[in-house]
């Protein structure tokens, strides 16, 4: 097995330094069981950024751009079922039964029976 070794130092004298102790103390040990599994993450994901980024330069505004969009089809979504839902009620109530008009017809022929009768 072939290794490195270096030592590692952090200054808990600094602000960025005890957030970085607290994140090496706090790991998920299920997932990084030693410091050095979250040095080599921490380190990969970095430098992998880096060359994506600069690779593409435009990477990082197209995320933006992809979380934004996302953002706005799940709230046109959200609308367009608020609006399907009242249309749907605004079409329920249109169905409610009409007075029938062979009824209304009956009883206007009768009340101008009746007014011809006088």
């Amino acid at each position: 097995m072939s290794m490195f070794k270096t030592t590692l130092r952090i200054k808990t004298d600094t602000p960025e330094g005890r957030k970085a102790l607290g994140y090496l103390r706090n790991r998920d040990k299920t997932m990084y069981r030693s410091y050095s599994d979250v040095i080599i993450a921490a380190v990969n994901g970095y430098f992998d950024r880096e060359r994506q980024l600069a690779d593409d330069p435009y990477l990082e505004t197209r995320e933006k751009e992809d979380a934004f969009l996302q953002r706005i089809l799940e709230t046109v979504e959200r609308g367009a079922q608020a609006n399907l839902l009242n249309g749907l009620a605004a079409l329920l109530q249109s169905m409610q039964p009409t007075p029938d008009t062979k009824a209304i017809e009956n009883d206007l022929d009768t009340a101008i029976d009746f007014i011809d009768s006088l």
